[in-house]
């Protein structure tokens, strides 16, 4: 039988193990990606490394989420990446130019490659064929070092698509669908693979859209094929030259199998607050529309604008409705406002934006109490748009702008009645202006790196003690995110580089107290519901807590960064063996894991816990390379552990 392609590329990168669904493999990277979010403890982990240069062949830093400056911190946080991208071999995308995700797929995305990225919508590189994983800072830091990124072997979901997209209906669309039949725990454990006839109907922007949202489906990565419509889109960016054909086997065998007609996809939304609350717009047309933003990290592209831009051309936005726009990168507008698409936004009366994430990572555009936002972005996880009991809806660029004409949601194709469908196509060649990205000099060893006083030292961890004796600090319940784990927004993403300061912040949506609690009670432990850790891939979610005590957190399943994170900072991920046993234990428990160090050590699958002195049977789901980082007391311990080793 023959391979998808998704395999192909994994066996082109394989360096360790076996491609066996569930084993432990380790691939090469070829790029990676930071943001300013991820990238500040990202490039104080790779400096901690004492390696002098980066060794990937392509490492790009973007500053895209910070970019509100209320004070000096983010500011200097920018001089300090801008300084160590020079000092180190990295490419740094400046303020302003652009989200990481949009800009890596027009200016650096390489059919065929590998890309590790410090965020958890990197599999927006799917649109150009690559193989594109997010992951935490730590292990990105360590890919740019040189090190092969260790994942678990992951099943292959192929999702077969036929026909086409009928007028009114975009990739976003196909996502929610996804979403829809499978849930924001579908993708788990999984690449999802999209081939069959429908996929040459998508462009690459399409595709991105898709890719970038396959991470609200907890998968792996998203892959697509690279076929003529990559080559089309490398040929408008100025580099068709790196295009190559890249298809499954016609034979190709997949674990999992699901089939899309995309004829019969539908407009779709999803409702508050999870990305998998989906029902078709039609069931909740006339609900009033208070908020609307198009962009961001996802549907940022010009084909997603240029439509929202044609359907409102000669048209105001309906009273009473604020109407933002979120362009992808620099180029995106430069190209919106050559096709005369700015005027016709600023004569609807939309608000335009510099390009970067904004209001999808709760950097301002925070919409009013019991307000109704209408967002193109990925996520709606509760109060991650930065207001509380927030009323956020999903939905594609067609359905924000008939919601925009309208004032209330609308099924886009009743826009039929006033304009027909504009089928906006990628231009054939894009201006270009790559002035917003700073390559690196050719010896950076000179370069001095600016440190403002936000930036604090890496928090250095204790290795894993004999046993453990810990309370539970907070018990919460199933999907939840590292947004309510660890906020992002205006007022906390600041202090990124600053552990502890960030630490104050920690379950601040769930309990208000909880990071003075877990100061007091010293050492700790957080339980946890299905899927916890699922969305951002943010180390912070981990490192934190770790900063704060928490030495083990017990859940029915864990996210696959988070529990990535977790081990990388020495953390415990342990899972009940029986998932009823988490009915079993609340807050202020104390929970006791005798010879812990010894079962760990000994390759103990099973991990017996004691709660206020009954026994609970939990997994310990680790590989043996995991398990010494554990007892190291995280990932950096067990790589200057490695290092000192070899020297002596």
């Amino acid at each position: 039988m023959g391979d998808s392609l998704s395999m192909k590329i994994l066996k082109e990168h394989l360096v360790e193990g076996e491609l066996v669904p569930g084993k432990e493999i380790a691939i090469r990277i070829d790029q990676t990606l930071l943001q300013d979010a991820t990238g500040t403890m990202a490039m104080l982990e790779f400096m901690a490394t004492g390696i002098p240069r980066v060794k990937v062949g392509l490492a790009a830093q973007y500053v895209d989420h910070n970019l509100l400056q209320t004070d000096n911190k983010n500011a200097d946080d920018h001089a300090f990446l801008a300084s160590a991208a020079a000092r180190f071999g990295v490419r740094l995308s400046k303020p302003g130019n652009g989200v990481s995700h949009q800009v890596h797929l027009e200016r650096f995305g390489v059919p065929g490659t590998t890309l590790l990225g410090a965020d958890s919508h990197t599999p927006t590189a799917a649109g150009m064929g690559q193989l594109a994983i997010g992951a935490g800072g730590l292990d990105v830091a360590l890919a740019m070092a040189g090190y092969p990124f260790h994942l678990t072997c992951p099943k292959i979901f192929g999702v077969k698509l036929s026909n086409r997209l009928q007028p009114w209906v975009s990739g976003k669309d196909v996502v929610l669908e996804m979403l829809r039949r499978h849930s924001v725990k579908g993708g788990v454990g999984k690449i999802i693979e999209y081939y069959g006839p429908g996929v040459a109907t998508l462009s690459a922007t399409d595709r991105a859209t898709i890719g970038n949202m396959g991470a609200e489906l907890g998968a792996t990565s998203t892959v697509f094929q690279s076929d003529e419509n990559t080559r089309l889109f490398l040929e408008a960016q100025g580099r068709g030259e790196l295009w190559r054909e890249l298809m499954p086997d016609p034979d190709a065998t997949y674990d999992e199998h699901d089939e899309i007609d995309l004829a019969q996809v539908v407009p779709l939304i999803a409702c508050p607050s999870s990305p998998d609350n989906v029902v078709p717009v039609s069931e909740i047309e006339g609900l009033k529309v208070d908020q609307v933003i198009v962009g961001s990290s996802v549907n940022s592209s010009f084909r997603d604008l240029m439509t929202v831009c044609r359907i409102l051309d000669g048209r105001r936005i309906a009273q009473g409705l604020s109407f933002h726009i979120n362009p992808g990168s620099r180029q995106v507008l430069e190209n919106v406002v050559a096709q005369g698409g700015f005027m016709m936004l600023l004569l609807a009366g939309g608000q335009v934006h510099q390009p970067g994430c904004l209001g999808c990572i709760g950097m301002g555009q925070a919409p009013g109490t019991n307000q109704v936002s209408l967002r193109t972005f990925p996520r709606n996880f509760p109060g991650r748009s930065g207001t509380k009991e927030d009323r956020v809806y999903l939905c594609s660029p067609e359905t924000a702008a008939a919601a925009g004409v309208f004032g209330v949601v609308t099924d886009p194709r009743k826009l039929e009645a006033l304009l027909p469908w504009p089928d906006v196509k990628n231009p054939e060649r894009y201006l270009v202006d790559d002035s917003g990205i700073e390559p690196p000099p050719e010896d950076g060893s000179g370069v001095e790196i600016v440190t403002g006083p936000n930036i604090v030292p890496f928090p250095e961890f204790e290795a894993l003690p004999e046993g453990l004796e810990v309370e539970v600090i907070i018990k919460v319940g199933d999907n939840v995110s590292t947004d309510t784990i660890m906020p992002a927004g205006n007022k906390v993403l600041p202090f990124r580089s600053n552990i502890p300061a960030i630490s104050k912040f920690v379950f601040e949506q769930a309990d208000t107290e909880f990071s003075l609690r877990a100061t007091e009670k010293g050492d700790g432990a957080v339980v946890g519901g299905e899927n916890y850790g699922q969305g951002s891939s943010r180390e912070h979610a981990a490192l934190a807590p770790r900063y704060l005590g928490i030495r083990v957190k017990l859940a029915k399943s864990f996210a696959r960064i988070h529990r990535s994170n977790l081990i990388n900072f020495g953390i415990l991920p342990l899972v009940f063996r029986d998932p009823a046993d988490y009915d079993r234990i609340g807050q202020g428990d104390r929970i006791s894991i005798p010879k812990v160090r010894e079962l760990v050590q000994g390759g103990a699958s099973e991990i017996p816990v004691f709660v206020n002195g009954q026994e609970v049977a939990t997994l310990l789901q680790a590989s043996e390379r995991e398990r010494r980082e554990l007892l190291a007391g995280g990932l950096l311990n067990a790589v200057k552990e490695e290092s000192h080793g070899r020297k002596a």
